[in-house]
């Protein structure tokens, strides 16, 4: 009796152990690899993308200000407010919107709306304008305003002028000079007295603020915001370990916490330095067969909701950024080229509470696809 016992016992071990159990036990990122199609951006998608922001930055309403009211002197329109980024909803749609438009131009002089964009960046981005900007910010209330997701996003706008070779870029980025220089002295100004990171997926998020800066101040060769970020970004994530990956994304993300935070360390540190960090910080991303789910859309008519197609397009260029010049993270971007192929089709002719901001996310992440 107490063999068959023994034997039946056994028998229910194994069937508990069987391949389909194990299957299902399977962590999410470490699903079955599918190998992606890559996506492309050429004179057809480009023309495609252009026409998100150029139906939006001079778009007045419906406008999200998130200004504080001092005084009836505040309740003004957003173009009286805020003559350059007025348009697309908010402030720092408005700015990225402008980025998309000139990187789109830089990549594709040939667009078929090359002329109608131009006008409309001398229109915006207008020195009176530009001063009408600065003159914001000095107010009472607002010195933190649109910080630092807007600060990111007016440097790297500044940044695609400075290496945008057409006649207008150099009024473009002479007539954004003020505000740029502003920007750039706020950083220098807060960054010292943040003492602890913001690890959110949406707009505060440090290291996305701390990624597109540090682009800004390298390409132009500011070297007191380089090393000021170099020295803020090592003492915040210098000895951060095992990111929990399986908590990503919360229900509004359009940032991935722990990617932002590699891909800003990828940026300030030397490879080895890095690759030792990212042992620690994230060591799934090694595995060959890593993968992680995208995000998914349930509505995009709802402005919260479809922030998950943003993460998956911010996830795609901290993914390619992080194995740029790594060939033993060369898998990560056929992860990243799955994340961009969900999103990117319903970004054009969708509702316009995706439309007013996607466009450039979806252009970044194209922008940073390895093709050979």
């Amino acid at each position: 009796m107490r063999k068959t016992f023994l034997l039946l016992t056994a028998i229910c071990l194994l069937a508990c152990n069987s391949p389909e159990d194990k299957k299902r036990t399977t962590p999410q990122n470490q699903t079955t690899r599918v190998q992606a199609e890559i996506p492309t951006i050429d004179l057809t998608e480009a023309n495609r993308l252009a026409q998100l922001p150029l139906s939006c930055i001079q778009t007045e309403y419906p406008n999200k200000l998130n200004q504080t009211i001092v005084s009836d002197a505040d309740l003004q329109s957003p173009h009286a407010l805020h003559p350059a980024f007025y348009g697309c909803f908010d402030w720092h749609s408005a700015v990225h919107g402008h980025w998309s438009l000139v990187s789109l131009l830089k990549q594709f002089p040939e667009l078929e709306v090359a002329d109608r964009a131009k006008v409309m960046l001398l229109e915006n981005i207008s020195k009176a304008n530009i001063d009408a900007e600065v003159s914001y910010f000095s107010g009472k209330h607002n010195k933190n305003y649109e910080r630092t997701y807007g600060w990111a996003w007016l440097l790297k706008l500044a940044e695609e002028l400075h290496t945008w070779d057409d006649p207008i870029a150099r009024e473009l980025k002479d007539n954004l000079q003020p505000l740029t220089d502003l920007i750039v002295n706020k950083y220098i100004d807060f960054l010292p007295k943040l003492n602890y990171p913001i690890r959110v997926g949406e707009h505060p998020n440090t290291a996305f603020g701390l990624s597109f800066a540090y682009d800004y101040a390298k390409t132009v060769g500011h070297d007191a915001l380089k090393a000021l970020i170099e020295n803020r970004a090592k003492n915040f994530y210098g000895k951060d370990s095992n990111c929990p990956l399986s908590w990503e994304p919360s229900g509004f993300d359009f940032l991935s916490p722990c990617f932002e935070e590699a891909a800003l360390m990828k940026r300030i540190l030397p490879k080895d330095g890095f690759k030792a960090w990212l042992d620690d910080f994230l060591p799934e991303l090694k595995d060959k067969d890593f993968n992680i789910e995208t995000g998914k859309v349930s509505d995009r008519t709802d402005g919260k909701l479809v922030h998950l197609d943003g993460v998956n397009f911010s996830r795609a260029w901290s993914l390619n950024t992080i194995a740029q010049d790594l060939p033993e993270y060369a898998h990560l971007n056929n992860v990243a080229n799955q994340h961009i192929n969900y999103s990117l089709p319903s970004i054009v002719g969708d509702s316009y509470e995706g439309g007013h901001w996607l466009g450039s996310f979806a252009l970044y992440a194209l922008n940073s696809v390895e093709r050979d």
